[in-house]
């Protein structure tokens, strides 16, 4: 994660709580001149209760329920404790003061806690008013229950609101993780699928000659033996039955890609359609170089459709995030395999919608090239060069790597 230029200091993060500090003491102060201007006497039970409502105001960082609680008892008794000397001119049943408090108090509390439970808490400060106002009294009192029930709603709604926006928020980022995480795996699931099909395909090609020559055979030699004809049926057998159970496996495989059965019989591309791949991207306005160095030789189908489909998703990717660049493909024939290196230069020109792919199916970059060589015991490495461009480097054994079985 990037540092902060301009890194705050730690007691940046209290200063909100300092100031709510600040506020408790001023608001406790200006509520004691209140009931001092309002009281003959201000009795120890006052004090006491107006002492609890503004620390309640500290303890609703923490702790917003009890602290509301607290503050609703103590706006419930100060009405009823000082109800017999108060004077005219007291805001009643909550001081003005005490409908300050009350509603940051509140504010607090819709921020931490569910949309219903701020409601009820709501409700319940409401009533608790309410019934201070209907019991009797001889004294002369200014009513203020609406005032201060407008100031706690609106207190409530501002705090619901946000605290569903940010939980609203939190949600947004937890979906889009999921769903990069999904479309990952959907990736790689969908990419392991294509080369299952085409692994299927060349594998079936070798599974059917083994048939078909095992069937053949026998007419080859003048008077075979029993025993041949018995070992050679044996063999084109087995790969007839071979050859039926990897169709079996992987055709729910090929149904779930609509494209599949109209190119199920399409020959698997090899390197000898390298040239025809070179001049489509040519055509397309990418200025593409070929070298080729060592002598040719004969590959493994697995290793020569790999090899194609890593040059094709290299194409693709330098005309999709180098447009205007030249690239270089290297061929090497080695003894032990074959190497690619395609390197792109810097785009000279703002990167634009991504051309169509050079082929149809689903091509996912890297993560399709490092399936293919990792498949066939080889290497890849890719990554920038020092001026700007991309470079793409494979090594791919000349026989694909064989499991023990």
């Amino acid at each position: 994660m990037a540092r902060d230029p301009l890194p705050r200091q730690a007691w940046f993060g209290w200063l909100p709580h300092g100031h709510l500090v600040l506020l408790a003491l001023v608001a406790g102060a200006a509520k004691m001149a209140e009931y001092s201007n309002a009281m003959t006497v201000v009795t120890g039970p006052v004090q006491l209760l107006v002492v609890l409502q503004a620390a309640a105001l500290v303890l609703a960082l923490s702790r917003p329920v009890p602290a509301w609680w607290l503050s609703t008892v103590t706006l419930f008794l100060t009405a009823n404790v000082a109800e017999s000397t108060v004077g005219p001119d007291l805001v009643w049943p909550w001081s003005v003061w005490g409908i300050v408090v009350h509603t940051f108090v509140v504010l607090l509390l819709a921020l931490r806690v569910p949309l219903r439970v701020t409601v009820v808490t709501l409700v319940i400060t409401v009533l608790s008013g309410l019934v201070n106002t209907v019991v009797p009294t001889g004294f002369p009192h200014n009513e203020d229950l609406g005032g201060g029930a407008i100031a706690f709603a609106t207190a409530a709604v501002v705090g619901a609101s946000l605290r569903m926006s940010r939980v609203a928020r939190t949600q947004l980022v937890a979906q889009e993780v999921i769903t990069a995480e999904e479309r990952s795996r959907r990736a790689l699931l969908e990419e392991r699928g294509r080369i299952a099909r085409e692994l299927h395909d060349v594998v079936a090609h070798h599974m059917s000659v083994i048939s078909i020559q095992a069937q053949v055979a026998p007419h080859l030699v003048e008077n075979p033996s029993d025993e041949l004809r018995e070992n050679l049926a044996g063999i084109r057998q087995n790969a007839v039955e071979a050859l039926t159970e990897l169709r079996r496996v992987l055709g729910v495989l090929r149904s779930e890609d609509p494209a599949a059965d109209g190119v199920r019989h399409n020959p698997q591309p090899t390197l000898d359609r390298l040239d025809e791949l070179l001049d489509n991207v040519r055509a397309a306005g990418l200025a593409v170089e070929a070298v080729t160095t060592g002598e040719r030789r004969p590959l493994s189908p697995g290793v020569e459709l790999s090899a194609y489909r890593i040059v094709q998703e290299a194409l693709s990717n330098a005309m999709r995030h180098a447009p205007g660049a030249r690239v270089r493909v290297e061929t090497g024939h080695l003894a032990a395999g074959l190497t690619l290196r395609i390197t792109n230069t810097p785009p000279n020109r703002p990167t634009g919608p991504s051309p169509a792919p050079l082929a149809p199916g689903p091509g996912h970059g890297l993560l399709g090239m490092r399936e293919r060589t990792t498949m066939l015991g080889g290497e890849l490495t890719a990554g920038p060069t020092p001026d700007g461009g991309y470079e793409v480097t494979a090594s791919l054994p000349a026989e694909p790597r064989k499991e023990g079985i």
